[in-house]
């Protein structure tokens, strides 16, 4: 089979594990890479789904590359038990069309973020908070980024009371598969539907999602700002 697009997947939890779920279940013959160092834990089970009580104590990429082959045999999937860091994350990102971010820390979603703008490689954001979620497609130089609504990663505090709250899995699990889609989309070349905006679940109540839009912001790294203040003036001057 010809793989013409390749996709990356950090993190296999309760967001990438959906989303490489998704993804095989699409079999538009897609390369995935799945990077994650930690392995299976009896407490991933429960909104994990794709692991198994026989996968724990197991690389998360290696029990999620076995299960995924067992919804597509064909499927080709590359998996790197190791943490995507300051010192790889550039190697790995590159060799990639599409980026999924379902890591559940702000360092690894601001590393995936840059790395992503220096090397023009469209991702996927996605995080959850106890009942909600949000998910936004960054298309480096045309759309706004991480940076452009959070120009700072937050302090450890602010970390440590999130991680507190907890996810809830079928959140996660809505996110990860519009992560899929979105994926999917640059796959198969069409416009994505999250990119431009921030599209936010909540199912504190009866489920809904918003989809607000959000304008790069000026003097931000991703330079969108800048490109399209260009690109208007440029029209705006043609006789």
């Amino acid at each position: 089979m010809q793989y013409s697009k390749s996709i990356l997947i950090v993190g296999v939890g309760g967001l990438g594990a959906p989303a490489a779920m998704a993804i095989a279940r699409a079999r538009v013959g897609v390369h995935i890479g799945l990077i994650d160092p930690d392995p299976v834990e009896t407490s991933n089970l429960h909104r994990q789904v794709i692991y198994i009580g026989a996968d724990v104590g197991r690389p998360k990429v290696e029990a999620a590359k076995l299960h995924l082959r067992e919804i597509d045999a064909d499927l080709e999937i590359e998996a790197m038990a190791t943490a995507l860091g300051a010192g790889n994350a550039r190697d790995i990102i590159e060799r990639f069309d599409f980026v999924i971010d379902g890591t559940d820390s702000p360092a690894a979603k601001f590393l995936i973020n840059d790395v992503a703008l220096t090397t023009a490689t469209p991702f996927a954001y996605g995080g959850v908070l106890g009942l909600t979620g949000q998910a936004m497609t960054v298309i480096p130089g045309r759309t706004a980024c991480i940076r452009c609504l959070f120009e700072n990663a937050p302090d450890p505090a602010e970390i440590a009371s999130c991680r507190e709250a907890g996810i809830l899995g079928p959140v996660a699990g809505v996110i990860g598969n519009l992560q899929a889609r979105e994926a999917l989309a640059i796959a198969l070349g069409r416009p994505p539907a999250l990119a431009g905006g921030i599209l936010t679940y909540d199912a504190t109540g009866l489920p809904r999602m918003r989809f607000t839009t959000v304008a790069p912001r000026q003097g931000c790294i991703c330079g969108a700002f800048e490109r399209m203040r260009t690109t208007n003036d440029q029209a705006h001057s043609r006789p």
